[in-house]
């Protein structure tokens, strides 16, 4: 996958729903480099999401400018990448969850120098899935659970070890939809 088709993804109209109001702002980073996709196993102690897949990224603090900037301070704070090390393609659609969040996903290329690691108490496992999984809209099944006494679904996208589901895959089939 090129870079140019992911510029030209991030350019096609995606349907947007309406805002939800007070959810609380949040950005993750969809980082890219040689082919595959940064994704984290959040520790299996915290107190939301644990042993999660997730995308490196998390709530906006009030010092970050923007999403972007939360995205990426996020991903040097829980993989170890470099803001420099990073040029950003653009943002995809805002994704609101049902834990109160509502997350902008920022596109970015890794294009300079970065060894990944796992922050301590926060991320179990750093790792790269190939792209071409998550930008397979066949990959994605939808799946369903009660929650907090309604029915859910969610879609999911394993790869091997690891069951990708709920926000992060919600993320990635939405840029898989606008590669096709």
């Amino acid at each position: 996958m090129t870079r140019d088709a992911l510029i030209a993804a991030l350019a096609r109209p995606a349907p947007v729903a309406p805002p939800v109001h007070g959810l609380k702002p949040a950005a993750v980073l969809l980082a890219v480099q040689d082919g595959r996709l940064w994704l984290t196993k959040r520790a299996s102690g915290l107190r939301h999401h644990p042993g999660q897949i997730a995308l490196p990224g998390g709530k906006q603090d009030p010092a970050d400018a923007d999403a972007t900037a939360c995205a990426l301070r996020e991903a040097e704070e829980e993989v170890g990448l470099p803001r420099a090390a990073v040029t950003v393609l653009g943002t995809l659609p805002v994704q609101d969850t049902v834990t109160g969040f509502a997350i902008t996903p920022v596109l970015a290329e890794i294009t300079g120098p970065f060894t990944p690691f796992a922050q301590a108490g926060e991320v179990e496992e750093v790792f790269a899935v190939p792209l071409a999984h998550v930008l397979d809209p066949s990959h994605y099944v939808p799946q369903s659970r009660l929650w907090a006494g309604r029915r859910r679904t969610y879609w999911t996208a394993p790869w091997g070890p690891y069951y990708i589901w709920g926000a992060t895959a919600d993320i990635l089939r939405g840029l898989a939809l606008r590669m096709t």
